[in-house]
């Protein structure tokens, strides 16, 4: 029977400073079902020139050969100050279905810049295991 009374959470990409290209660890989804909601969280770069991140979402049947999920790309995150909460939807995230995609899903953000870009981001999927 589903659980439908508790939204579970897990890092897709830890909180981290991050000056280079970052690529989370596969997460098994296996075991989720219904709506996975994607949350970016990323600060304003502290430092660089033209700093961007652009994060976006990808699945893989094998936890090895990855590929984009269609629609699954946030907003680009720029040097603009203050913090930046990068979105696909209104409400902050993007929306996938668990039964839509291969077993696995991860998080790669890619910065770009010169003169060392470097932005604190976190990637976090929330929803609902079939089993608990």
């Amino acid at each position: 029977m589903a659980n439908t009374n508790r939204l579970y959470a897990t890092q897709i990409i830890e909180a981290q400073t991050a000056t280079s290209t970052v690529t989370g660890a596969g997460v098994d989804i296996q075991t989720w079902e219904g709506e996975l909601y994607i949350s970016l969280s990323a600060d304003s770069a502290s430092a660089g020139t033209s700093p961007t991140l652009d994060v976006k979402i990808q699945s893989s049947a094998d936890n090895s050969t990855w590929a984009d999920i269609t629609g699954a790309t946030f907003t680009q995150v720029t040097d603009t100050a203050g913090t930046a909460i990068a979105a696909e939807d209104a409400d902050g995230t993007i929306t996938i279905q668990a039964s839509d995609e291969a077993r696995y899903i991860r998080a790669v953000g890619t910065i770009g810049g010169t003169s060392t870009p470097t932005f604190e981001l976190c990637v976090i999927a929330f929803g609902r295991k079939k089993y608990q």
